[in-house]
């Protein structure tokens, strides 16, 4: 395959693009190894937990406002609900997905396996931009409420009145500083925040229930109203279930401890193809975080909803979006209560660093791959600053305010859960699993109408989804226009036969016929060669290798080719390609030859009929259409020297 010489890159360059694959426009791909690879040592599965951790716990500094919001009394009977789909729902659906799926790719990569063609691409960009609503609103409203606690803080409330947007915007840059820097290795200080965080919140939780028991007439005063409020105990359930969709946000974190499953240590035979060890540490470190944050969850919802007043969680009020962090205060005094502030802002900004994680695993993964990005979108530090910019954008627009930004936020975990429970219904039934298939579509049934329920009660939430989602898909088409003419083959293998063809026609003049196979008899392939030496005017002697190529999934932008020669009709020899696009494979083979044999191929083409604009359509959506230029302007950008290019002929 063709290497063209580029002049080095300057520093800053360099540096944005340090680590970037060699997978791309002019260069060929590392082979694989032939044998298993193993995989890396990684990490014990309760330190990952840890990394996953910082989003998933750090949801308590926001989720029992929100509930108390939502729920009004009924906050701790919600949560239990809440707690319930957890356990029972989301649970079992992502320790499935971890078995399907254990490189980090999540749903997406199983429901892309299912869909072919642009349906399919399409759909993924979908889910790609719930996913990064997902991962970004995470980030901007993690930070918002980070400073949130700093704002509220007694000792700083007067220095940091009305500064709440700037200091998020300090925030989100110094979270992009970290990654600029190269963000290797988080756990540990995953690990540090997040015992620290739990310790402090088992410190106020005990607080909080030691209050509510000694002060008895608390217990009676919230049973009492929430009993003139609701009636019986049905009622409660019946209204729980229905502001459930509402306290969503308290199911954060199932997609990122997917995200982060290659760090988990797997078992010594482990291999990347079979890692079953990192599968049962990750089951591990879902099923714990659950279990802990289920528990949290219940506690903290109970004694914020019996101890604080009603109109502190409003707008405004001092427990708005700080519940836990205004028990401290108010209970443990205003030194225990900044040290919590000071690890709530900590863990909250490091849920951030987790969500860039995600996105840095997820966007490269799918968008260079379907040629939907540019080259440098696998490169870490230019994505990066991109998301940073983003998350500017989205923190800007809602002000900073964590209440604004719970809708967009619960829609996106509320897609992917849902897409999560849809794929792993269709595996089971692909397995023949009946009852885990009638459970797993239950579950996704719940889900469904939970997120439906959701879109309908904060529509703002699909509408930003949608603007994530619209923004994806324009930019993608964009950059799959921009990228049409790279050579997108990462590499061409030919097989013995084909290696004959091109050995004996070396010894002359190497001339292929570009032809698109019809009938394949021997009229076709007689009649192709005499209309090809009439346009050309080629001598009767020379011969000719037919070259055809067959488009699989034009909707793919770039694999490997594999090239395969046989004999038909017992004289013309034939040259078979199976890719996306017939004009980069016909660049790709004809540039592999030339680098193999150190001779220039010619190769020969007919003009293809019809209207120019309709033909180039063809070739952008469906790998065909207007070929012979086509082939051409690929081996002019693949190769800029002239006299090295392979020769294109059309009659």
């Amino acid at each position: 395959m063709a290497t063209t010489e580029h002049p080095p890159p300057g520093r800053l360059r360099a540096w944005m693009l340090e680590g970037l694959s060699d997978m791309g426009k002019g260069r060929q791909a590392v082979p694989r190894p032939a044998a298993p690879e193993p995989v890396h040592k990684g990490q014990r599965w309760w330190r990952v937990m840890c990394l996953t951790g910082v989003d998933y716990f750090s949801t308590l500094g926001y989720q029992p406002g929100i509930a108390a919001l939502a729920a009004g009394l009924l906050s701790p009977v919600a949560t239990i609900v809440l707690v319930v789909v957890t356990l029972a729902g989301a649970l079992p659906v992502y320790r499935r997905v971890a078995e399907e799926s254990p490189h980090g790719e999540g749903s997406i990569a199983m429901l892309e396996r299912l869909l072919t063609f642009w349906k399919g691409k399409l759909f993924v960009l979908t889910l790609l931009g719930f996913a990064a609503t997902d991962f970004l609103i995470t980030i901007t409203l993690s930070a918002a409420d980070a400073s949130t606690h700093l704002v509220e803080n007694p000792h700083l409330a007067d220095a940091l009145h009305d500064r709440q947007v700037l200091i998020t915007l300090v925030l989100i840059a110094l979270l992009g500083a970290v990654f600029l820097k190269g963000f290797l290795e988080a756990i540990g200080v995953a690990v540090a925040l997040v015992g620290l965080y739990l310790a402090l919140n088992v410190v106020v939780v005990a607080t909080g229930l030691w209050h509510v028991v000694t002060e008895g007439h608390v217990i009676s005063d919230w049973s009492t109203a929430l009993t003139a409020e609701h009636g019986n105990v049905f009622a409660m359930v019946g209204v729980a279930l229905l502001v459930f969709p509402k306290l969503a946000l308290g199911l954060s974190g199932f997609e990122t401890g997917v995200a982060v499953m290659p760090h988990v240590e797997g078992d010594p035979g482990d291999t990347e193809a079979d890692p079953k060890g990192r599968i049962r540490g990750t089951k591990k470190l879902l099923t714990t975080a659950a279990l802990i944050m289920s528990v949290f969850l219940i506690a903290t919802s109970f004694i914020t909803t019996l101890l604080i007043p009603e109109k502190e969680f409003e707008s405004g009020g001092e427990a708005n979006g700080r519940a836990l962090a205004y028990l401290a205060h108010e209970y443990l005094g205003n030194a225990f209560g900044t040290v919590y502030d000071a690890s709530t802002i900590a863990i909250l900004w490091f849920a951030g660093a987790s969500a860039m994680a995600g996105l840095l695993n997820l966007m490269p993964r799918y968008l260079p791959r379907y040629g939907m990005a540019p080259h440098w979108a696998r490169a870490v530090r230019p994505m990066v600053i991109v998301f940073t910019l983003v998350g500017f954008l989205v923190t800007w627009i809602f002000d900073a305010d964590v209440d604004a930004q719970g809708g967009a936020y619960a829609t996106g975990v509320l897609v992917l859960i849902s897409s999560a429970a849809i794929a792993v219904t269709i595996a089971a039934r692909k397995a023949g699993q009946r009852n885990w298939t009638i459970g797993f579509a239950v579950i996704s049934a719940v889900f469904l109408y939970v997120t439906v329920a959701n879109v309908i009660e904060r529509p703002d939430g699909v509408k930003i989804g949608a603007c994530f989602i619209a923004g994806i898909i324009l930019v993608s088409l964009l950059s799959r226009l921009a990228r049409a003419f790279e050579l997108r083959v990462t590499s061409v293998t030919m097989d013995g036969m084909a290696q004959r063809f091109v050995r004996d026609i070396a010894s002359r003049r190497i001339r292929f016929i570009a032809n698109e196979p019809d009938n394949r008899d021997i009229a076709e392939y007689r009649e192709k060669i005499e209309q090809i030496r009439t346009d050309n005017d080629v001598p009767a002697q020379e011969d000719f290798v037919f070259v055809e190529v067959t488009v699989l999934d034009p909707s793919e932008f770039e694999a490997g080719l594999t090239v395969r020669g046989e004999v038909l009709h017992g004289r013309y020899r034939v040259l078979t390609l199976e890719s996306s696009s017939v004009p980069n494979a016909l660049a790709a083979l004809v540039l592999h030859v030339r680098d193999t044999t150190g001779c220039i191929p010619h190769i020969y083409f007919e003009w293809t009929e019809g209207n120019p604009f309709t033909n180039f359509l063809r070739f952008f959506l469906f790998g065909q259409g207007e070929v012979a230029p086509v082939t051409r302007e690929v081996l002019r950008e693949a190769e800029p020297d002239r006299a090295r290019r392979p020769r294109v002929h059309v009659g």
